[in-house]
């Protein structure tokens, strides 16, 4: 079954309740699997994990670095470890780690960030990665990935387990809802088109933004500009082929991501469309600046990301193709 959007969005799983659920099912078939917490283990609801199966459950406490290590010693032995712990401490603080210890030793390390960008609320700019998964693209050999909804986030995890590297991945440990039918496939390296339209591409990524965007949509609709809405939750490998093709069907493309758009995924997508299909390019997410402590509703509003922000800025880039 391909992927397949929901006429009607309702709540599923919260991501980290789904990533609980998915990795206790893979540890049950898989006995390579070992799943490290960062003192997170209340924060994912791995506990369920660490009580029936201790011997392959490991609390390594607040010391990341140590983390990608032990990991990294794990894979080079046959077992397949996942990582996690918030996303700026287990990308800024162990950088080195994951691209000597892990990638440049082609190992097989899984590991899972929570909390990108303005969805580390009231934890602060300490805890607010705008920068992760730009760090994380740059290291050779990474996968960089980032789901949009519970079951995007349940065959992303499935999928992680089949296939040997390196992998990132930007969890929004709150986001819940159901954007995909159960039971939909998708490739890494390929996004989804969501919504047909002629116009301007809209690419997004994560689940906070996707759900701007389609409110963007909606919006645009109502102005007579017909916005086509493309999932892209694989930052690296991404799909070149789908960016040609908005590229040649619409003329112009709009990024929307919960990062700095210096280096991120409105990077990506740019460095793909200046190789093969110039378009006007406008950019939606954080203008190079640090978090603060804040609700999500302030912080999209603060940091550019919401709806009319895409709105705004979908109308500039088709003015700009016009021009």
């Amino acid at each position: 079954m391909r992927a397949v959007m929901r006429q009607n969005f309702e709540k599923g799983n919260l991501l980290r309740d789904q990533y609980a659920e998915t990795m206790y099912e893979l540890m049950g078939e898989d006995s390579r699997i070992i799943l490290m917490e960062a003192d997170m283990i209340a924060c994912d609801n791995t506990g369920k994990i660490f009580r029936d199966y201790p011997e392959r459950a490991i609390e390594c406490g607040i010391q990341e670095a140590n983390m990608i290590g032990v990991a990294a010693g794990m894979s080079s032995v046959g077992l397949i470890p996942f990582c996690h712990s918030f996303g700026p401490f287990v990308t800024r603080r162990v950088a080195d780690q994951v691209c000597i210890s892990a990638a440049y030793a082609g190992l097989n390390v899984k590991i899972i960030g929570s909390d990108p960008g303005i969805t580390a609320q009231a934890n602060g700019g300490t805890h607010m990665p705008f920068e992760d998964g730009a760090m994380m693209r740059s290291i050779s050999g990474v996968t960089v990935l980032e789901p949009s909804c519970p079951v995007q986030y349940d065959w992303m995890l499935r999928e992680m387990v089949k296939e040997y590297g390196v992998f990132y991945v930007r969890m929004e440990r709150k986001a819940n809802i159901k954007i995909y039918e159960d039971g939909s496939d998708f490739e890494i390296g390929k996004g989804v088109q969501l919504t047909e339209g002629s116009d301007v591409t809209i690419f997004a990524t994560g689940a906070h933004c996707l759900l701007e965007s389609f409110e963007a949509v909606k919006a645009l609709k109502g102005d007579g500009i017909s916005a086509r809405l493309v999932d892209m939750f694989s930052w690296k490998p991404i799909d070149e082929e789908l960016i040609a093709k908005c590229a040649a069907e619409t003329g112009c493309f709009v990024t929307v991501e919960n990062h700095n758009v210096m280096g991120g995924f409105g990077s990506a997508v740019a460095e793909v469309a200046v190789r093969h299909c110039p378009v006007p390019m406008e950019f939606v997410g954080v203008e190079d600046r640090f978090g603060q402590v804040g609700t999500k509703a302030y912080l999209a509003e603060q940091y550019g990301l919401t709806a009319k922000d895409i709105v705004d800025a979908a109308r500039k880039a088709v003015l700009r193709k016009h021009d």
